[in-house]
């Protein structure tokens, strides 16, 4: 299966339902993976995958929802489309609350169903790329040695050359080198853009 490319699973445990999803998404051009229960699909589950996964929510053995809960420990990207044949408001908002997709009741329309597949794979498509530019920035700051991943901080926390150098026990001259080569490494031209990358991965003013 291409991790590149967007694949609706489809996991149910119900064939006649199964199936016909599975018609209907693939008329509509999607690529379809199909499994009868949770652990079929946790079998060959490849976390690089993209796209989204329509839900079953009551399954013998691992529910929809116990399903999803597994699926968040394991930090998966794919939004969840929960379906159920069972109106029950509870386990719906439990559902949302956990962060799923959508909750749409069977028998569910179609053009719902393809509504709310085509707004799960956008969102996954949003973060990937979101995920593939963070591992970036954090790829660029492994390259810092330590001494310039201390002036990273400092700078970041708006101190100045002169009261780095004093904190480090430098001179000014030193630390403008080391500014020069974090700037460098960073792929960054200014303060303002260093901050904001540093800020995606969860890096923030932590130097007193």
């Amino acid at each position: 299966m291409n991790a590149l490319q967007p694949t609706v699973f489809v996991v149910d445990d119900y064939a006649p339902v199964r199936n016909a999803i599975c018609r209907l998404l693939r008329a509509a051009g999607f690529v379809v993976a199909a499994f009868a229960s949770a652990d079929a699909f946790l079998a060959q589950y490849d976390r690089g995958a993209g796209g989204c996964l329509v839900l079953d929510l009551a399954m013998p053995d691992l529910s929809g929802l116990e399903l999803q809960d597994i699926l968040a420990q394991t930090g998966s990207m794919l939004p969840i489309i929960f379906l159920t044949a069972h109106g029950n408001i509870p386990k719906s908002v439990q559902a949302m609350k956990h962060g799923a997709s959508d909750f749409l009741t069977k028998p569910v329309n179609d053009e719902d169903l393809l509504g709310a597949i085509h707004v799960a794979i956008e969102k996954n498509r949003a973060l990937r790329r979101e995920q593939a530019e963070i591992s970036e920035i954090r790829a660029r700051l492994a390259t810092l040695t330590p001494r310039e991943r201390e002036v990273l901080d400092y700078v970041i926390a708006g101190k100045l050359n002169k009261q780095i150098a004093s904190d480090l026990g430098t001179v000014e001259q030193t630390v403008k080198v080391h500014r020069a080569h974090v700037m460098q490494k960073m792929k960054v031209h200014s303060l303002a853009e260093l901050v904001r990358l540093t800020q995606r991965c969860g890096i923030g003013e932590s130097v007193r």
